[in-house]
């Protein structure tokens, strides 16, 4: 007994000790945006807050895949050009930028909302499920809002009604970026963030900072952030493993490919085991496909790996990449076989500004409370903002969308299941436009 009343009393003290280290960084980084215009935002949501629900269901509804995002697009930029926007379209093939000016010139802050949906059979049940279908790797499948970009698309239009309503106030400007095919280029060379990177985006004008939200499954009325690495890179790779084929009933006169495949996809995760610094940074590589043959008395040529490789710092993923190359050519010459590797880079790792998190941390504290706002373990998924933030400082952050008295297994993003909580909307609103008026007036020269 005194031994569980020894550690109650330190699992209590441990928790007030992080509470106040907490409250101190709060204390100690005060907001600079006046209080007046935090409650004015406030106000403009309250009025707002119903349409910005209905854009999210509409949005809903008519999902689009990765580069096919016509309909949304144009519904952003009709709403920018109503809202007196200086608007670009088609930036990345659908993409949509405007500029709203304040009363002076000054600094620039980005907002970027994210518009794509995927190629998932929605089962949600909702009255405004989509029921849209689409052609898709040559298989009629439907289409879903399945990773919350229809939240992120109708918050951020929500954040451009309120600060337009605000502009003679705001000493600066703000750039709303609506970025197509974050979920990756379908039927197209390229895609999202890094085209719209390389079409001029961050330029003309130039952002001091950019700010960027996804939805995930923390509790409603939460914010999740990191002050380095908040999710990872992302590498696919492809393996061609060349042996002999032959008849199964002689593998002596064959150089069979199936147990090069595998000795590698076994001996692979010794690259994650026993040649990276965990200490330093999270790394996952995992193979994700094994395709060869079709005949239980045929041993085939060839055989194909599939996978991925996820790493939360540059030196790790560099490594892994030259160790993977060396470890499949390797294997496959010792049982007599070649072999040919391919690694496809997408995303880097997506790493927050440090002393820019550091300075918002006050703000986000006014939007959800300080005991709502969460330091979290870096994510093994990916996200294209990583290309923002290769250029720009900035942030980005995770928004809670899971009601408190939600019963039974979560839906995770990118499950047909997945769904939202609505209230969760208006702290999205409210938490970008705090961010974009207390980086004005932070940055203002």
């Amino acid at each position: 007994m005194k031994k569980l009343s020894l550690n109650i009393f330190y699992s209590i003290n441990f928790h007030l000790i992080i509470l106040f280290t907490v409250l101190l960084v709060f204390e100690l980084n005060a907001q600079v945006a006046p209080q007046e215009i935090l409650n004015d935002i406030n106000r403009l949501i309250d009025e707002y807050e119903q349409e910005v629900i209905e854009w999210r269901r509409d949005i809903h509804q008519h999902p689009e895949l990765s580069n096919q995002e016509y309909r949304t697009a144009g519904i952003v930029a009709d709403h920018l050009r109503k809202l007196g926007f200086e608007v670009q379209t088609e930036v990345a093939k659908t993409g949509v930028v405007g500029l709203l000016r304040g009363s002076s010139e000054g600094p620039v802050i980005a907002l970027r909302a994210d518009m794509d949906a995927l190629p998932i059979t929605e089962e949600t049940g909702l009255p405004f499920a989509s029921t849209v279908t689409t052609t898709f790797n040559g298989k009629e499948v439907g289409v879903m809002h399945a990773c919350g970009h229809d939240v992120h698309t109708a918050s951020l239009m929500g954040v451009a009604t309120v600060l337009a309503s605000l502009k003679d106030k705001l000493p600066g400007s703000v750039k709303f970026i609506f970025q197509p095919a974050e979920e990756g280029a379908f039927e197209y060379d390229t895609w999202g963030a890094k085209q719209m990177v390389d079409e001029g985006v961050l330029e003309n004008p130039a952002p001091d900072a950019i700010f960027g939200m996804h939805v995930w499954p923390l509790e409603t009325g939460t914010i999740g952030y990191s002050t380095g690495a908040i999710m990872a890179s992302v590498d696919n790779f492809k393996v061609r493993i060349k042996g002999q084929g032959g008849h199964a009933a002689a593998p002596w006169e064959t150089v069979d490919p199936i147990p090069v495949a595998a000795s590698m996809i076994l001996g692979i995760q010794t690259l994650i085991s026993r040649n990276t610094e965990l200490t330093k940074g999270a790394a996952v590589l995992s193979v994700g496909g094994l395709s060869g043959g079709n005949r239980n008395n045929i041993i085939p040529d060839e055989v194909e790996l599939l996978g991925t490789i996820r790493t939360h710092n540059e030196v790790t993923r560099t490594l892994i990449h030259q160790r993977l190359h060396t470890y499949c050519d390797h294997t496959a010459k010792s049982f007599g076989a070649s072999s040919n590797l391919e690694i496809d880079r997408l995303y880097p790792t997506v790493v927050n500004n440090e002393e820019l998190v550091r300075k918002m941390l006050p703000v986000i504290g006014k939007s959800v409370g300080v005991e709502n706002v969460q330091q979290t373990d870096p994510l093994m998924v990916a996200e294209d903002f990583s290309y923002y933030l290769n250029e720009v400082p900035g942030m980005f952050f995770l928004l809670g969308v899971t009601p408190a008295d939600h019963e039974g297994p979560i839906a995770s993003t990118h499950s047909s299941k997945f769904n939202v909580d609505e209230s969760s909307i208006s702290i999205a609103v409210r938490t970008m436009s705090y961010l974009a008026v207390e980086a004005l007036f932070l940055y203002k020269k």
